[in-house]
């Protein structure tokens, strides 16, 4: 693979790469081979026994990919995460990037897969993209045993009281099955329980997936599961998932998918892709215990949000981070020219012609995001996925915008512009470097006092 000649499709690439056993890969970050759980030779999971052991060691610096506004254009949150982790581990600081796992739906819909694009992916993207390690499937049993039980219990007598006119708890699929949105079930006689009006949410839109994604261990797990609440009685009184004591047996069904998944990158890094809520409706971040993982092995762990700084990257500050206990050390706003040229009012279809006068207007886009990200008093570099479109001429007002000196962030945002999906190995090094002196630079001056970490809003 060079820098030069004809980009080849992101299956063409995958399916090309030379990747490491599992076993050498995790030895990158000292993980003894034996507490991987291979799942096959080129993933594994990684045990509960030796996740505890590394509780006592020192974090690293934690570092959160976000964006501006998204647009149909792309900005390119999952290739900017890989290639600054493949860039920092270049450049010799230990780096573990931790990923959301993809869901079926989008995979098979117009967005299409997520395991990032070009020469910045991980690896092996077809099963990452697909059934994976069964994680998703695991989190759609749970919460249709669930949906089962409740069910169930109103057949058999309905001692909980749960009122059968006013269901809270449906049931999922991994699938965009628009007829299945809004269903009638429980047709067919009384042996088949109540008829009624339903429906199927997506498996990532699953109450159990943003859980699965905030519990730090088997035993929060099940605390978290046995709160969910399942319906009301006629008289308004809440009843949970405890009281049916569905609890134990839906965290058996996830014991195995709550270990974190190992993987890599194009570039043999480790890669830790575990959970996935959808931002819009849940936090949009990867699992804690994953994300912790990364911070207990590296020097440097590189993590996304979903969406833009205004609801991903508020939702990991506010939620996952005080519930965790995480601080992070800085951020990195992704934009490209092209979603700056539609936040400027050009159509779709136009945006493979030069508008310099378009990517300014949409500049104010990207400086509402750096607000965002300095309100919580957490230095932001700005990257800029370059599209081989893209002209010189309209990467200059995104320069000058960065470096000029204003009153909307703390201090000015470092730029970089890098073409990592097209090109191999030194592309993402310009990233790098800003996010280094970042996260050492937050360290001295705005790192929170121990305990959750708390917002700086102004």
């Amino acid at each position: 693979m060079s820098d030069q000649g004809e980009v080849r499709s992101d299956i063409e690439i995958a399916r090309a790469a030379r990747t490491l056993p599992i076993g050498e890969n995790g030895a990158r970050i000292d993980i003894p081979s034996e507490h991987l759980l291979p799942y096959g030779h080129d993933k594994a999971k990684i045990g509960f026994d030796y996740l505890d052991s590394l509780a006592d060691r020192p974090d690293g610096k934690l570092i959160l990919v976000t964006a501006i506004t998204p647009t149909p254009a792309g900005e390119g949150k999952t290739t900017t995460s890989v290639g600054l982790g493949d860039g920092l581990n270049r450049i010799g600081k230990r780096t573990a990037v931790c990923l959301r796992e993809p869901s079926l739906g989008p995979c098979f819909g117009m967005k299409g897969g997520a395991a990032g694009g070009g020469y910045s992916q991980v690896v092996p993207m077809e099963s990452i993209n697909l059934h994976f390690t069964g994680d998703l499937h695991a989190i759609g049993a749970a919460h249709n045993l669930l949906s089962a039980m409740v069910d169930n219990h109103i057949h058999w007598g309905n001692a909980l009281g749960i009122d059968a006119r006013r269901p809270t708890w449906g049931r999922v699929v991994d699938m965009n099955d628009r007829a299945l949105r809004s269903v009638s079930i429980a047709l067919g006689g009384v042996g088949n329980g109540f008829p009624r009006q339903s429906g199927f949410d997506i498996t990532v839109a699953s109450e159990v997936m943003a859980i699965f994604c905030l519990a730090e261990g088997l035993a929060d797990l099940e605390r978290r599961l046995g709160n969910i609440g399942i319906g009301q009685t006629r008289e308004r009184k809440a009843r949970y998932a405890r009281e049916l004591e569905a609890d134990g047996a839906m965290t058996v069904l996830l014991k195995d998918a709550l270990m974190p998944n190992l993987v890599q990158t194009l570039e043999n890094n480790p890669a830790f892709i575990h959970g996935g809520p959808f931002a819009n409706i849940a936090h949009g971040c990867n699992s804690v215990m994953a994300t912790r993982a990364g911070l207990k092995l590296a020097d440097y762990a590189v993590t996304e949000a979903g969406f833009g700084a205004d609801l991903g990257a508020e939702k990991f500050f506010d939620i996952k981070c005080r519930k965790a206990g995480l601080r992070p050390d800085a951020a990195v706003v992704v934009a490209t020219v092209r979603a700056l040229k539609m936040h400027g009012g050009v159509a779709i279809g136009d945006l493979g012609s030069e508008n310099v006068d378009a990517v300014r207007a949409g500049l104010v886009n990207l400086g509402r995001h750096l607000d965002n990200i300095a309100r919580f008093g957490v230095p932001a570099v700005v990257a800029i996925n370059r599209f081989t479109s893209d002209t010189d001429a309209e990467l200059v007002p995104v320069r000058e915008y960065c470096e000029e000196p204003t009153g909307r962030t703390e201090a000015q945002a470092p730029r970089s512009s890098h073409e990592r999906w097209r090109k191999w190995r030194t592309a993402a090094r310009p990233t790098s470097a800003p996010c280094i002196r970042m996260t050492w630079d937050c360290g001295r001056r705005s790192r929170p006092s121990p305990g959750p970490f708390t917002a700086r809003r102004k």
